[in-house]
């Protein structure tokens, strides 16, 4: 391996090689890029289930794939299943993958309905008690494959191996809102350490039900601006109340630089950089001082071997609730100082909504196609500013850049933190 192909620690520069996107705004990188930098909402009135009696009525959901409404894993796997067969399809890989997989999948779990169905449907003369309990034990006196299979996310990973080749046992994983870089990340470790020249990080979420809206509802986290749905995700504004759950999937193929030159395939980008540091303060809740989050912003900019005045465009996590954006404000400031306001910062959740388990990999698909193609996408429906965060969230409208590395942030739930840094292709 000569120089050119490693970074300023001796370890092999990473390159993304083929890139698979699904959101609320259609199929494919392409069309989702289109959508996105036109400054268009995914965010609709949910139909695939009824929301009489919730408070928000809103979603991304992906709803032009005929799938199960109520199975999420079997939705999670087809998205997943989509995006790779694009990213491989882009990266010229064709036949058995023959690299590891990394899969980001949502916890998922059955839904409360589903488990009354079962129990009464098993015991029916059991006087009624704990629903969970009544659950559990229906579950040991029969079994139910079909049922266990709706409910058992690592599956998904498993048909994704079987499916496209890969090597060895598939691994998934589930850091909350961090989840999708946390996959890129260990792709790009698996990279780094010489156990492979290639990785596929796949990160997917098709969790949507009513029981979810229930549950971030509970939380508080959630916008219940309904109408117009377009307008409810307003990251950095004064009037924000609430991340939009949405769904999607994303999956980057990973090389070895030198493995990617050496078979000629085309380069989108550079992963240069990934930073991941815990947060202790809250089950839910982020850090106030932003401790955390300063940390693995900083953290990213050591692992890539950049300065902050290397970085000129900012994806923020920019989920639209009151206290996570202005935690990531205060973040950021203390990371880029007094160059922070000149320094692009845009969220794709006002268009796509909160993706939870995929965004870190949808997020890091969109950032580099902003390297790609000079378009720094905006943060739409910004029409009433908050004084108390100054930043240039390259309001409502997309802005031509050029754009040679890029920061992505993604700050979840469980005080999961992670940050990509990636970059240009090296001259």
């Amino acid at each position: 391996m000569t120089s050119a192909y490693k970074d300023h620690l001796g370890r092999p520069l990473i390159a993304v090689t083929g890139m698979g996107v699904i959101t609320s705004l259609g199929q494919g990188v392409e069309d989702n890029w289109k959508a996105l930098t036109s400054g268009v909402s995914g965010i609709h009135k949910i139909t695939r289930f009824p929301t009489e009696g919730l408070s928000t009525k809103i979603s991304g959901t992906v709803d032009f794939i005929d799938l199960p409404a109520e199975n999420a894993v079997e939705r999670s796997y087809a998205f997943a299943r989509e995006t790779t067969a694009e990213a491989l399809a882009q990266a010229g890989v064709s036949g058995d993958f023959n690299g590891p997989l990394f899969l980001a999948a949502p916890p998922i779990e059955p839904e409360w309905s589903a488990r009354f169905e079962l129990a009464d449907r098993s015991r029916p003369s059991q006087k009624p008690g704990d629903a969970y309990d009544r659950f559990l034990a229906a579950m040991r006196d029969r079994s139910d494959p079909v049922f266990h299979e709706a409910a058992l996310f690592g599956a998904i990973s498993e048909r994704l191996s079987d499916r496209f080749g890969t090597r060895g046992l598939p691994v998934t994983l589930s850091t909350a809102c961090a989840s999708g870089a946390t996959a890129i990340q260990l792709g790009v470790e698996a990279i780094r350490q010489g156990r492979t020249d290639r990785a596929l990080t796949v990160a997917t979420d098709g969790s949507v039900s009513a029981e979810a809206l229930i549950r971030f509802a509970l939380l508080s986290a959630l916008s219940t601006q309904n109408d117009p749905p377009e307008r409810a995700s307003k990251p950095f504004s004064k009037d924000r109340d609430g991340f939009v759950i949405a769904e999607g999937a994303a999956t980057l193929v990973l090389e070895s630089l030198e493995a990617a030159v050496a078979r000629g395939a085309k380069i989108y980008g550079i992963l240069k950089g990934c930073g991941e540091k815990a947060d202790s303060f809250h089950r839910t809740r982020s850090s106030p001082d932003g401790g955390p989050a300063i940390a693995t912003i900083r953290a990213a900019l050591a692992d890539a071997g950049l300065n902050e005045g290397d970085i000129n465009y900012i994806n923020a996590h920019g989920t639209s609730t009151p206290e996570n954006d202005k935690m990531e404000y205060g973040a950021m400031l203390s990371v880029f100082g007094d160059a922070l306001p000149s320094i692009p910062v845009s969220s794709n959740k006002s268009m796509i909504g909160h993706t939870l388990t995929a965004a870190g990999a949808v997020e890091a698909v969109f950032s580099l196609q902003t390297i790609l193609t000079g378009t720094v996408p905006p943060t739409i429906n910004y029409q009433n500013p908050d004084p108390t965060i100054v930043l240039d969230v390259v309001p409502n409208v997309k802005r031509e850049a050029k754009v040679t590395a890029v920061l992505s942030n993604s700050f979840g739930f469980g005080g999961q933190n992670a940050s990509l840094v990636m970059a240009a292709e090296p001259a």
